[in-house]
């Protein structure tokens, strides 16, 4: 039991550090996206706006150690953009 205990405690202390690695590619993909005027141009405002608040609100999340909720925004400023 203590083995399989210790086990998991050592793979989620490999992991958690690779999961928080995937913000700043979130990050990427939408700068990239926002870079690309073709990917921009059939946003409306708002939408445009949208994405720039849940860019934000990532970068701040990731910044704050609350991962989870930086690749919620992110995830969602993507699919405005359809990345």
């Amino acid at each position: 039991m203590i083995k399989k205990l210790f086990a998991a405690l050592v793979f989620m202390a490999f992991v958690s550090p690779a999961w928080a690695h995937t913000c700043p590619a979130l990050m990427n993909d939408i700068d990239e996206a926002l870079a690309d005027e073709a990917m921009v141009a059939p946003l409306s405002e708002d939408e445009l706006e949208q994405v720039y608040q849940l860019r934000q609100e990532g970068e701040e999340a990731h910044n704050a150690g609350d991962h989870a909720r930086s690749e919620d925004s992110l995830n969602q400023a993507k699919e405005i953009l359809g990345v």
